[in-house]
């Protein structure tokens, strides 16, 4: 229990309870008499450390509206969770920074608190104590005064007193004017007049007031010191404040001249860094004087006889200048403000990250130099490599020999961007570029999709774009009509005239030494070629399979003799087809001085190129063969089946790249195998230039018409090459074609297979040499079975008996495949073979390709519903057919195309198979084709069905029968 004496009441101190006490009395008694609590701001400094100190206190009011005592202070941080304005909370927290103020060091923060306590958002009366009504904060001692923050105007005066410099100042405060003496400094940081404090809220002015305060406003130098302080003093406080140097005259008209001041005065912007911030300082040059225009200081100099003197600066023009900078950026404008209002910020200034944006800069500095305004420190900026003037470019177009020359110069103030330094920006979708000094330049973003489609349609040739004739409707697309001289401009309306209408093509007179007559398409083929000669164009022709791609490649080949003389010319195709080659110009063009190139020591035979006039190899040698063949210059090289160089990043397609010649022809039967960047490979080659570089042909046309199925894309790529490219289908010249055409296809054996054929082939002529002539007859199963072998060895020799392996390498079934899956796409079509199991291995290759197929041999029980599924089924592509099973009673008119793998005896058997497709009902031109390898027993099949006629139409019996009515003599040619 306590003690009794500890509730002894003369030992409780009441004091700390008074004001809860009195709040509760007030709020909860409500006497009459007893008037509110008032709060108020109390102003005073710290009794023993004499710093300001501000608090929040509570006292009651007389009934004259006087405080009384007892004044009662508050916590301020005690109402910081009672608020939810932000101004409230910043002010009691500005308060209690007060509180019990220690701090003799006056720091930023502090001003920072005393602006949001004078801004005074609750409205309270504002007291200072009066230290000599009494030395501790009571009612008696407390006075209340208005505060208010001080748009400090200083304005110092220096004046000359014989030999020395007297230097006041001034405080312009409400269009009053004070002097410094009679300036009352309250509180450290107040100024006070009558019952009015002015919160200076810059230490600056803070530091100068009280400087002057301590030296009475009268501040004496001797003239030895005088220009020292000037120097070090007087001419750092001109950049905030305004000193009137009342000893300086005015300059004379022959002071002005001597030092420079008649002339233009220069305006320059200072670039400076803070932290993060850009600090911008305009400057005016008053002869060889630089004067912050945001600063208060007066022009000082000195003529050649040391006096000094002064003039005005000119008021106008800086506040020009400044408005010139002001309206390039908002942030600059509410900074300007600030400027006129005298709040004395010494520069304009901006955040690094904005600062820094092209956009704004290069605007921004080019409106300033247009003004005449100098732009000085820019590089100095930290980590700062970007040149600060805008791309000056400039575009010419000329027309050269076989290209349009394009100059592009692009600078930056006096630094030039090489071409090849401007390209590879551009190929890095970048916008810097490197230039010579070091800086790196700002491309405009409007000219970055211009500059990529110059280098896609051009190469860089020195410092100039070099962009083909043959893509001219480039230069007309991408060019404006200013940027082309009187020459360019007259070829591209030649070119646009003549290219665009077909019909204006001269017809060419066919070669008298062609051995045969072209039909209507064929020669405007040979028209069409022979056109674009004339320009030195390129193109593709790219007719149907069977409409003569061939014969018009020799007729024009002829008509270069006529029109040039001797020429040679290079033709390279699959080897598949070179004996092709050989057979149709034996055929059509025999006067042609024809090479093959093959075989070893193949590099000794380039020096004799120039005896021939068509050099025929086959792509696979010419990879191996192109470190020779790469020096010889040609007048045309022909490549057949150029699809073979769809990917540009095969070693075919780059090994013909590196072909000379005068010019070149691809062909082709079907030009788009799989989408449109097949076209690119085949044109780039042919038509350099035409579609511009793979990106920007890709970018363009392919990936917006494959993925896209753009069809403005097409069309403008259907009309860009549509001068070079000449198509015509079976379709739509079906009037000039016979109902029915038959050809050959010539299949070259490869080594294996070659070798395993040469092996058979001696070992029947070997039987045949040994053997009697009336023993032959006896044993004509034996030779049947030897040339029976034979035969399937030019299929394949997997169909050999399968007792023993014999490799699959089959010349036949890679070109068969090849054409299947060219034409199947578009095309119905017939196989025949005389061997199922040449059926077989064809069955097997289609299901692996995915190509869906009807199959008949002797063994097919539902005959009917195999026909129909083919004739019916859109999805079913390929028949394939036994030559018996198919021979007669089948109707399949859906089908466009007859391929015989192997050649039979009697040409009538063929012809039965031949007309399951042509037969009436078919709506079609029939394109018949066999499949022959030569050198070998099928090409003297083929000759025998030629002269012997008569013996095959009239043995349509077995194969037996046919051996009994040859002689050994008969035997021995057909091996």
């Amino acid at each position: 229990m306590p003690d009794k004496e500890d509730f002894n009441t003369e030992k409780l101190d009441y004091s700390k309870l008074a004001p809860i006490l009195m709040a509760n009395k007030t709020s909860s008694l409500g006497l009459a008499d007893q008037r509110p609590l008032k709060t108020v701001v109390i102003l005073s400094r710290h009794r023993f450390y004499r710093h300001l100190v501000v608090e929040l206190t509570t006292a009651a009011l007389s009934q004259n509206g006087k405080l009384k005592n007892p004044i009662n202070t508050l916590d301020p941080l005690d109402f910081v969770w009672k608020s939810e304005k932000q101004e409230e909370l910043k002010f009691y927290t500005g308060i209690s920074s007060f509180k019990n103020n220690y701090n003799e060091n006056r720091t930023g923060a502090d001003l920072e608190a005393l602006k949001v306590i004078v801004a005074n958002p609750l409205n309270l009366q504002f007291y200072q104590h009066d230290e000599k009504a009494a030395a501790t904060v009571n009612a008696s001692s407390l006075v209340p005064v208005k505060v208010s923050i001080l748009k400090v105007n200083l304005e110092l005066s220096v004046d000359e007193r014989g030999d020395n410099f007297a230097i006041s100042g001034l405080l312009h405060l409400n269009s009053k004017a004070y002097a410094m003496e009679d300036v009352e400094l309250r509180f450290h940081y107040f100024v006070q007049v009558k019952e009015q404090l002015y919160l200076i809220d810059n230490p600056y002015f803070l530091s100068v007031i009280d400087f002057f305060k301590q030296h009475r406003n009268n501040l004496v130098i001797e003239r030895p010191e005088y220009e020292d302080f000037q120097q070090n003093v007087l001419a750092i406080l001109e950049e905030k404040i305004k000193i009137n140097y009342a000893y300086l005259k005015k300059a004379t008209q022959k002071q002005l001249v001597e030092q420079g001041f008649d002339l233009d005065n220069e305006e320059i912007v200072y670039l400076s860094e803070s932290d993060d911030f850009v600090l911008l300082t305009p400057v005016m040059r008053y002869g060889a004087l630089e004067i912050p225009i945001i600063s208060q200081k007066q022009i000082r100099a000195k003529d050649k006889r040391d006096k000094f003197f002064t003039l005005d600066r000119d008021s106008q023009k800086e506040l020009q200048f400044i408005t010139n900078i002001a309206k390039m950026h908002p942030f600059f404008t509410e900074q300007a403000a600030e400027f006129a209002e005298q709040l004395h910020a010494d520069c304009f200034y901006m955040h690094r990250k904005h600062f820094l944006e092209p956009g704004w800069f290069l605007t921004a500095f080019e409106a300033w130099r247009s003004k005449g305004i100098a732009i000085l420190g820019f590089n100095e900026l930290k980590n700062n490599k970007l040149n600060p003037y805008q791309a000056n470019i400039t575009i010419n177009v000329v027309s050269g020999i076989d290209w349009f020359e394009t100059a592009i110069k692009v600078k930056f103030n006096k630094q030039t961007v090489s071409l090849k330094h401007l390209h590879k920006s551009i190929r890095n979708k970048s916008k810097f570029v490197q230039l010579d000094d070091g800086t790196t330049g700002i491309l405009p973003d409007e000219w970055l999709a211009k500059f990529e489609s110059y280098f896609g349609a051009g190469e860089i040739v020195g410092e100039t774009l070099h962009t083909p004739n043959i893509n001219y409707a480039a230069v007309a697309e991408l060019y404006e009509e200013e940027l082309l001289d009187l020459a360019t401009r007259e070829r591209l309306t030649l070119y646009r005239s003549q290219l665009s209408a077909f019909e204006a093509i001269e017809a060419v007179t066919v070669p008298a030494t062609l051995n045969a007559t072209l039909r209507g398409y064929q020669q405007d083929g040979l028209n069409w070629l022979n056109f674009l000669d004339g320009f030195n164009f390129g193109g593709c022709l790219a007719d149907d399979m069977g409409l003569g791609k061939t014969i018009q490649i020799l007729a024009f080949i002829l008509s270069q003799r006529e029109k040039i003389g001797h020429n040679t010319n290079l033709v390279v195709v699959p080897a598949s087809l070179v004996f092709n080659w050989q057979q149709e110009i034996k055929k059509f063009a025999p006067s042609l001085k024809v090479l093959t190139v093959y075989g070893s020591d193949r590099a000794k035979i380039v020096a004799n190129f120039s005896k021939y006039e068509v050099i025929l190899t086959s792509y696979g040698t010419l990879l191996s063969d192109i470190k020779w063949i790469k020096d010889y210059r040609f007048n045309y090289i022909f490549l057949d089946e150029s699809q073979t160089i769809k990917n540009p990043d095969s070693q075919r397609y780059k090994a013909v790249r590196l072909l000379q010649s005068r010019n070149k022809v691809v062909m082709t039967g079907t030009p788009i195998e799989n989408n449109t960047f097949d076209l690119y490979g085949q044109l780039s080659f042919a038509c350099p230039g035409l579609l511009g570089s793979r990106e920007q042909f890709k970018q363009l046309y392919s990936v917006p018409i494959d993925q896209f199925k753009d069809a403005r894309r097409a069309a403008e790529l259907q009309k860009r090459i549509n001068p070079f490219l000449l198509r015509r289908t079976k379709e739509q010249v079906a009037s000039e074609l016979p109902d029915k055409t038959e050809m050959v296809i010539y299949c070259e054996m490869g080594e294996q297979q070659r070798e395993i054929y040469d092996s058979a082939r001696n070992e029947i002529r070997a039987y045949l040499m040994g053997t009697a002539e009336d023993e032959l007859t006896k044993s004509s199963m034996h030779v049947l079975q030897g040339i029976t072998k034979l035969r399937q060895i030019c299929n394949s020799p997997a169909i050999l008996s399968k007792e023993k392996y014999f490799g699959n390498a089959s010349a036949k079934m890679d070109v068969l495949l090849e054409q299947i899956e060219s034409k199947a796409p578009y095309h119905k079509i017939l196989v025949f073979s005389q061997f199922v199991s040449m059926l077989d291995l064809v069955k097997d290759e289609l299901a692996k390709r995915n190509i869906t197929f009807a199959y008949l041999t002797g063994q097919t029980k539902n005959r009917e519903a195999v026909v129909n599924s083919f004739q019916n089924n859109p999805e079913i592509r390929v028949f394939l057919i036994s030559l018996k099973a198919g021979g007669i009673g089948l109707n399949l008119t859906q089908a466009a195309y007859v391929y015989l793998i192997d050649p039979w005896w009697n040409p009538a058997i063929e012809n039965q198979a031949i007309d399951r497709a042509y037969r009436i009902g078919q709506h079609q031109n029939v394109m018949a084709v066999r499949l022959i390898c030569p050198d070998t027993i099928e090409e003297k099949i083929m000759l025998m069905q030629e002269t012997k006629k008569d013996l095959a139409s009239d043995l349509i019996k077995t194969e037996e029968s046919i051996f009994k009515a040859l002689t050994k003599r008969d035997l021995l040619a057909l091996i």
